[in-house]
């Protein structure tokens, strides 16, 4: 839901007082030509103008009976209805107004207002379709105002832009609909009205103010995006970090931040803050598919493939043709079965985002650890020799980027099951131990063991 510009929603409250106000000028104007009913209608005015409702109240039933087609003795009656907050009894009295006197615009405008708060919003919407005479700009300008109250913001914006060309300097209109867009996060819309609106009048002071905040923004958010391009993920974040600052009000704004800093953390390798990010946009916008995508993305990273699998999938359900998402979900399939066999970054005890300087220091260290000339006990020695393989295939696997390339998209290199149309590193080791120990550790194999443990 987009937020109501807070001036429109007080305004909309007050509209009853405001007809009030407007409807003195149908002074006069009356069915019946009964003094009694004019009197009355005359000491219920005064009445109400005091705010003693109940009295003025009883003067309107008065005038209602004394003349049943006396259109203004309905309409100041569900005028006190309002004020004493009856929305129920103001109703039926509208529709008498209405049904009496069809063009009078401010019934029909009170009653569509009326029908949107009981959430009946067809019966409103039809109302307020019927107020507007196409060539009048105000009557337009009312109607955007009830579009915005039913949340019709595209209903909304066709208005104000026909209000912003009925009339000439319609300063208002353009303001109305910069901050329209803006509601909705679309900066730079917001920006091109609120030009429009200083173009007609440089020193407007809404349309300044509102222009500085929404340049501020807008400066903001390109740098931000530019960032991204520049792949600067972490710049990008504290970027969009102020752009929360700049527009804290807006849902839309933090939304929109919050989907671009998942894709930067998630980019970044960030795992748990990028979890953590896109979970908070998905909670707001569960279809969201570039949080779907980036979140999977991260869970890939952090070996949560299960839950990966199920973002790609709901991703897919919202976006069926997206390449990403399908190569995304195969992949995370693949990597799925390849952790239920062998996971080289297990086996070496580092993480997937692990340099090759890590791989190196942590392949030593097990190296020398599980070097079988290490144990004396047969069955111990049977299990150091496979861990030893395992240890040296890890190494070999992970410090060959052509090789962990393929490992990280789910294929293992040294199986030949796996391998998508075969592989020549995959028979190395395939006899064992005494097998293993035939190559030259020192030599220029694919084994380079060259212990320095110092």
């Amino acid at each position: 839901m987009v937020a109501i510009n807070p001036v429109a929603h007080k305004l909309l409250n007050y509209v009853p007082f405001l007809l009030v106000l407007i409807d003195l000028r149908y002074e006069g104007v009356n069915g019946g030509k009964d003094g009694g009913v004019e009197n009355h209608l005359e000491m219920g005015k005064k009445l109400l103008a005091a705010g003693q409702l109940a009295d003025a109240l009883s003067h309107f039933h008065a005038a209602v009976d004394g003349d049943t087609k006396n259109y203004m003795a309905y309409y100041r009656r569900a005028t006190v209805y309002l004020a004493m907050g009856k929305s129920k009894s103001a109703l039926p009295d509208l529709s008498k107004v209405i049904e009496l006197k069809p063009d009078f615009t401010s019934a029909r405008l009170q009653r569509g207002n009326l029908l949107l708060k009981h959430g009946k919003l067809d019966e409103a919407e039809s109302d307020f379709k019927k107020v507007t005479c196409v060539w009048d700009a105000d009557s337009r300008e009312m109607r955007a105002e009830c579009f915005i109250q039913l949340g019709e913001m595209g209903k909304a914006i066709s208005d104000l832009k026909a209000a912003s060309k009925l009339k000439s300097d319609n300063t208002q209109a353009f303001y109305k609909l910069s901050t329209i867009y803006y509601n909705l996060g679309d900066h730079e819309m917001s920006l091109n009205e609120v030009r429009e609106c200083l173009k007609l009048d440089p020193d407007h002071k809404q349309c300044f103010s509102h222009y500085k905040q929404v340049k501020k923004l807008n400066k903001q958010i390109q740098a931000a995006e530019e960032l991204i391009q520049q792949q600067m993920y972490s710049d990008a974040v504290s970027k969009y970090e102020s752009v929360m600052k700049t527009e804290p009000n807006v849902p839309q704004f933090i939304l929109n931040a919050k989907e671009r800093m998942c894709h930067c953390l998630s980019k970044d390798q960030q795992t748990a803050k990028a979890i953590s990010v896109c979970s908070e946009v998905l909670k707001a916008d569960p279809q969201n598919v570039n949080a779907l995508k980036d979140r999977a993305e991260a869970y890939l990273q952090d070996d949560q493939y299960e839950e990966a699998i199920k973002d790609f999938e709901s991703a897919q359900e919202h976006s069926e043709n997206d390449r990403q998402i399908k190569e995304g979900l195969e992949r995370a399939q693949r990597l799925l079965k390849q952790s239920q066999k062998r996971d080289y970054y297990k086996i070496l005890g580092v993480k997937r985002t692990a340099q090759k300087k890590e791989i190196l220091k942590a392949y030593r260290k097990l190296a020398q650890q599980w070097h079988p000339d290490n144990f004396q006990d047969a069955e111990e020695k049977k299990k150091a020799e496979k861990k030893f393989i395992d240890i040296a295939q890890a190494k070999e696997v992970l410090t060959d980027p052509e090789m962990r390339s393929k490992f990280d998209q789910g294929e293992d290199p040294m199986d030949p099951e796996s391998q998508q149309g075969g592989g020549h590193h995959h028979h190395h080791f395939h006899g064992g131990w005494d097998n293993f120990q035939g190559f030259n550790p020192f030599g220029s194999g694919p084994f380079n063991f060259k212990f320095n443990f110092n």
